[in-house]
Order: structure tokens, then C-alpha cells, then sequence
């Protein structure tokens, strides 16, 4: 698949040049507005509409190694958080410039390697301070009026702003001037102290302002702890133990249980919303319908649990989606139980089962003739020979398929659900017996029935007792969909359900095809930020908040190396000769401007792709103008708050009208962010030290400097 052209040069960092090429493909997807993509094969010239990073490297040919190394960073990104993609994309192209930059400004690769990652290891460490607890989120929306919905927002995301995009849409009523009247000591680069609005603040309550700055300190070297060490939390294991006294637990019925606090604060759902509209990025119908799902969770585990003093926790192994192409986008909606699709020939099957109690076996594995588990040793060599003639004329699978309907027969079942592949032929003959028979069905899916059924998974149907089958399952048609449009699909859309199944479906609809990949993924990505964020009860302040920070930070350390002669720096290094330490103080401004150079165009970009500004120049001279104001304050950090909290404007918005009120706020979820960085530099790292290796070698002074440069296909 061709999807860009860039001249490589051969007596260059060919891997560097490879990783920015394909990195630049994907610079439209960065931001909260995107712009898709038409993929086409060559060979078969089908076309694929993608939206994402994941997709876009999916469908590429990526026959070279640094394209393999790239795919699977970003396909460990997605697999662990569903998020930071896109982020982690960019980045690699940004980073892969700056160290080729660097490269050709004469820095050693060692220095190039050992600066960039203290670089980006000191903005980890600076980031801290825009860390929010979720809890002083649920805390802005206290002695407030409730919103009607998650429909009512509609925010622009210019970074550091959320402004509705249009006018008269109806907004939120809270006074953030009470918010930032009561004030946080947070520790600056300058040294001096940051007045910081109060949803920083690490407690619920804090006591006095003289002990404030201590305990924002004590606040900022606890989580910079892990963030340094970059160790995983586990709570049992036998390599690590990370103990917190204020510690959240995970539980299977998707409440968190705290440890080490006296009383822990309840959280409904509707307290849920200021979080979420703030970790929609502009994706309001996703996160409607995530909202939904929280919604029903939120009132199935208090069936169950009743008033329960633990905090709700998304339980995202209880969620599905059914996508449903063809039908209009208006039937997408969030329903409890379990939605699937069947053929149409099993349309009066359904008819019959409807408003019936029926009966229901698991079956682990997949429901044919020939399955075997894993450990089953088949006999060889051993051929049966039957003195009868009588069934020589039946198949194999024919047999096999009798014996499946006397065992459905004998309990009485009606329902069937397998986890894996089911035999065609088998549907076909339940279909006439009245067994309704569906396959692949999710592991999650199966564990609900059968905890709310009674029903006890088996691998083979020989193995079913009526100890295993379950019972109180209702089916029934989902919606009154269009019969013209279920005939097109050739598939109808049905429901599961029993009392006591906590198990919901989010119900996905789209008239145009291509897009139900997309939309799917958007839906899961906003699932996961929200999920993430009650996990980790923190967010950070988002919008191009901590990037900018970032930028400024770097800005003012490499100004401080030039102009104090970066007295010290030698530390970065120990062990190391003289001729080291003092190329690393030459030459650790340059890295670190470069590295900011990173930063500078993930912001440019997104201001670019929200339609701000119409060239990439005119953003970055915007984001310039910020940065100087921001390092001419002395503590970029205190500017940025001090901006962020003012009610009409933000450090990226100019000439909005002072009459809009009520701007909700932005958050990005802390710990993929922050992955997303990591696996970024550690990518173009890994593919910078291996170049290096490559060219130094024997062949390097082989090459002949009147070689032609080739061509990177993508």
C-alpha cells in the first residue's frame, strides 16, 4: 500500500529517516479533529477508511524492520490503554527530527541519548504539578445544579481551552472564582512559590496555609518516586511490593475498595459528568454512550450491593459493543444484557422463544465434529471398522450432529452459546428443532451467564448434566429495526438477558459501513479514559496544558546550561573522562532545544488540525509568542495556571468573547500519556543507537559518497 514518498538518504541514519516518514503519515489524526483517510491496495485495490494510528499501521505493508519496531510500540500502546496512539505516532516523527538534527549539528550519540532521556525524565518530574485528583473534579460540581446530559456540551478544544462551539448551547452553572480563590503552594522552577487554584489540591481538606507548601511537597516527591523508577505498582508479587496507606483496591464487582483511610467519600453517578465531558476531547456522542453504560453499571451494582460506601469503578470486562452497519446513527444506544447478531432464517426461531423462560448450556470451545481441547491425544494408527451397515451411508459429522440434538432434546435447551466456531450444519438442524445456537461468543459473556443462569461451562456436549444447564433466559428481538435493512445485512439483531446479569451492550449503528471500525474505536478510547481515570484517581490538566509545560521547562534549562556554563552536569555522567563531561555542557543545550522541538510541533500540529490557524507557521509564532511570556515569568507552571484558571480565555485563545460562562475544563488521563512519551524516545533511541552501530561499521567507509540517494515507498 502506497501512502507517502520520501527521498532517503544512504549515507545517513536511513532507520531515523524511516521512522519520521512514517510518522508523518499520521500527523492528520493527532487532536481532537481528525481527519480520516483512504487506504488502497495496489493489488486488489480495496480501500479501507481508517482514523487512527492502529489502523493505519495495520493496513500498511510493513515489510522493514523499524517499520515491525514501530508497529508493535504503538499495537503495546493500544493493547494496555486503547489510548496515546496517535500521541505516540507523532512523537516518534518529531523525535526521530530532533536527534537527526542533532546528528548533523556533530553531537555525539551518547550524549544525544543520555540528554534526551534526563530531558524527558526531568518534564515527568515537572508534570507532577498538573496532576488533579479526581476527587477535587467531583468536588467542583458540589452545591451545583445537574446537568440533563452529556449532550449539552459541545467544546471546540482549543489546547489549554474548551469553548462551545456554538452559541446558545446551555452549559453548566458553577463560579470557578470560588474554585481559585482558595490557593495551592506548588514549588516553581524558579523557587518560588505557585498560587494554584483548588482543584490541585492533594486532600480533601487542608488544614492551613503554612503548612500547605509542605505537604505539596511531600505530595509531589511521592509520585515522583514511581515516575522516576518507572516500576509498575503490584500489589502481590514476588519481585515487587509498592504499599500505599491510602490505597485503592480493585474489586470483581467494580467497586473500589480503599485501605488505610478512615472514611472513604461515595461518588454517583451523576457526579461522574464533569469528569467525563472533560475526557471526551470533543467525542461527546462516544462518551454519551459511555456515560450511559456507567449509568447502568452504576444501578446493577446497587441492586446487588445496596448502599455501598466504596466508590463505583467502570468494569470494562462488562461492557460489549454490537456494531449494526446499514441503520442510522439514531439507533445507537447502551442496553443491558447481551445483543448479538443471528441470521435471518433464525427470525421465527425468535418469534416462538420470545417472552419464554428457556434453558441454556456453556459450551468452552468450539461446538464441532472434529474439535478437540488441547490436551487430547488423538490415537493413531487406528483405523474402526463397524460389523453394521447400516449408518456406513451417514457422515461422520451427521452422526455427531443426532447425537447434539438428543442431548438438547433429553434437557430441554433451547439456547446454546459456544465460545468458539460452530458447525453450519448443526444451526441448520437446531434451527428446524427450535435450538437457537450462537458461536463466538466472548469468554466475559459466558462467565456472566453463568453466574447469573446457573449454568456451568463444558467443553464437549457429551459432558452436559442438568447440573450444567442453566435457566431463566429471555430472548427477544432488539428494537423494531427496519426490515428492509435487516434484509440487506441478511442479519437481525437479538437480546439476551436474565435477572441478576450484570452485562451491558453498547449497540453501535452507522448508514455508512467504512466508518463502524472508527466509531467503534472512538467509543472504547473514551471507555478507557474514564475507566483509567477512576482507577488511578488522578487526571492531569489537559488541552496542551502539560506539552506546553514540557516545551517551557526545556526552554528555560537549556537556557540556564548557556548562560551558567551548565556547572554540574558532569553528575548526568559518572565514571566518565573529562572529554565527556565537558562536550556534555557544550552540547546539552543543543539536545535539549531539539527536544523541545518535539514539543513545538505536537502543539503547532494540533492547533493546525482544529482549524485555528491556517499554516503551521502561523501556529508555531502563536505558541512562540506564549513561550516567551511564559519563561519571562519566571515559573512557566504559575503562568499556565493562572491562564487555565481564568473563566473566559485560556493561553491559547485569543479574541473569544468575554460573554461565554461556565467552560468546562479538559483532563488527560496520567499514566497512558505518560507511557506514550516513554515508548516514543525509547523507540527513536533504540533505532538511533542501532544505526549507529550499523554504519560504524566495516562497510561504512565503503560507501561511496557519489551514490545516489533512494526512495522511502510507504
Amino acid at each position: 500500500t502506497v501512502m507517502a514518498c520520501r527521498v532517503v538518504s544512504k549515507r545517513k541514519h536511513m532507520g531515523l529517516q524511516q521512522l519520521s516518514s512514517f510518522a508523518e503519515t499520521g500527523r492528520t489524526f493527532l487532536g481532537p479533529v481528525k481527519s480520516s483517510k483512504f487506504i488502497q491496495g495496489e493489488e486488489c485495490h480495496e480501500s479501507v477508511l481508517i482514523s487512527s494510528a492502529v489502523r493505519l499501521l495495520e493496513n500498511l505493508d510493513l515489510t522493514n524492520a523499524v517499520g515491525q519496531l514501530l508497529n508493535e510500540a504503538v499495537q503495546a500502546q493500544n493493547n494496555t490503554y486503547r489510548t496515546g496512539t496517535n500521541t505516540l505516532l507523532f512523537l516518534v516523527g518529531a523525535w526521530s527530527r530532533a536527534a537527526e538534527e542533532c546528528l548533523h549539528l556533530g553531537v555525539p550519540i551518547s550524549l544525544v541519548v543520555s540528554v534526551m532521556s534526563e530531558g524527558l525524565n526531568s518534564c515527568l518530574e515537572e508534570v507532577v504539578s498538573l496532576q488533579v485528583p479526581v476527587r477535587n473534579v467531583f468536588d467542583l460540581i458540589d452545591n451545583t445544579k445537574t446537568f440533563s446530559g452529556l449532550e449539552t456540551f459541545n467544546t471546540s478544544l482549543f489546547p489549554f481551552l474548551q469553548i462551545p462551539s456554538g452559541a446558545g448551547l446551555r452549559q453548566k452553572e458553577r463560579d470557578l472564582k470560588d474554585v481559585t480563590s482558595q490557593s495551592l503552594a506548588v514549588s516553581s522552577l524558579s523557587g518560588r512559590p505557585v498560587k494554584s487554584p483548588e482543584l490541585f489540591r492533594p486532600q480533601a481538606k487542608v488544614e492551613t496555609d503554612k503548612n500547605t507548601s509542605q505537604t505539596s511537597q511531600a505530595l509531589k516527591n511521592s509520585l515522583l518516586a514511581n515516575t522516576r523508577c518507572r516500576k509498575s505498582v503490584l500489589t502481590h508479587s514476588r519481585h515487587f511490593c509498592s504499599t500505599d496507606n491510602n490505597q485503592w483496591i480493585s474489586k470483581p464487582d467494580g467497586f473500589l475498595e480503599q485501605h488505610g483511610a478512615t472514611t472513604p467519600k461515595t461518588y454517583e453517578c451523576n457526579e461522574l459528568v464533569e469528569l467525563e465531558v472533560g475526557l471526551s476531547h470533543g467525542d461527546h456522542n462516544s462518551m454519551k454512550l459511555v456515560d450511559e453504560a456507567v449509568r447502568l453499571q452504576c444501578k446493577s451494582a446497587g441492586v446487588q450491593h445496596g448502599n455501598c460506601s466504596r466508590p463505583f469503578l467502570l468494569d470494562m470486562s462488562r461492557i460489549f459493543t454490537c456494531c449494526l452497519p446499514g441503520l442510522h446513527e439514531t439507533f445507537s444506544c447502551v442496553c443491558p444484557g447481551y445483543i448479538t447478531v443471528v441470521s435471518i432464517t433464525s427470525t421465527t426461531l425468535i418469534k416462538e422463544l420470545q417472552h419464554q423462560s428457556i434453558r441454556v448450556i456453556l459450551i468452552e470451545g468450539d461446538l464441532t465434529e472434529n474439535y478437540r481441547h488441547l490436551g487430547f491425544n488423538k490415537s493413531t494408527n487406528i483405523k474402526t471398522v463397524s460389523e453394521s451397515t447400516k449408518f456406513q451411508q451417514e457422515s461422520p459429522e451427521e452422526l455427531w450432529i443426532s447425537h447434539v440434538l438428543q442431548v438438547l432434546i433429553k434437557f430441554n435447551v433451547n439456547l446454546v452459546l459456544a465460545q468458539g466456531n460452530v458447525s453450519e450444519r448443526l444451526i441448520e438442524k437446531c434451527t428446524q428443532t427450535k435450538q437457537l445456537v450462537i458461536g463466538s461468543v466472548n469468554s466475559n459473556v459466558m462467565q456472566a451467564f453463568a453466574e447469573a443462569s446457573g449454568a456451568v461451562p463444558v467443553a464437549y456436549v457429551t459432558q452436559v448434566n442438568e447440573n450444567c444447564v442453566g435457566s431463566g433466559v429471555y430472548v427477544t428481538f432488539w428494537r423494531n429495526v427496519p426490515f428492509d435493512a435487516a434484509v440487506q445485512i441478511q442479519r437481525i439483531a437479538i437480546m439476551l438477558k436474565t435477572e441478576g446479569m450484570n452485562l451491558v451492550t453498547v449497540v453501535l449503528t452507522s448508514p455508512v459501513t467504512a466508518q463502524m471500525q472508527g466509531k467503534e474505536d472512538r467509543f472504547w478510547t473514551c471507555a478507557y479514559r474514564l475507566h483509567c481515570a477512576l482507577k488511578e484517581q488522578k487526571v492531569f490538566l489537559g488541552g496542551g496544558a502539560v506539552e506546553f509545560l514540557c516545551l517551557s521547562h526545556l526552554q528555560i534549562l537549556a537556557e540556564q546550561s548557556l548562560h551558567k556554563g551548565n556547572q554540574g552536569c558532569s553528575g548526568w555522567l559518572r565514571n566518565t573522562s573529562s572529554w565527556l563531561a565537558s562536550s556534555l555542557a557544550l552540547y546539552r543545550p543543543t539536545v535539549l532545544k531539539c527536544l523541545a522541538n518535539g514539543w513545538h510541533r505536537y502543539l503547532s500540529t494540533i492547533l493546525c488540525n482544529t482549524a485555528s490557524y491556517s499554516s503551521e507557521f502561523e501556529a508555531s509564532t502563536f505558541i512562540q509568542h506564549h513561550l516567551q511570556n511564559a519563561v519571562d515569568s519566571g515559573s512557566p507552571l504559575s503562568y499556565i495556571l493562572n491562564e487555565c484558571s481564568k473563566q473566559n480565555s485560556g493561553i491559547f485563545n485569543s479574541g473569544i468573547s468575554d460573554k461565554l460562562e461556565g467552560i468546562p475544563r479538559v483532563y488527560d488521563i496520567v499514566t497512558p500519556k505518560i507511557e506514550a512519551w516513554r515508548r516514543a524516545l525509547d523507540l527513536v533511541l533504540l533505532v538511533l543507537q542501532t544505526d549507529s552501530e550499523i554504519i560504524t561499521g566495516l562497510g561504512h567507509t565503503q560507501i561511496n559518497s557519489q551514490e545516489p540517494e533512494g526512495f522511502l515507498f510507504l
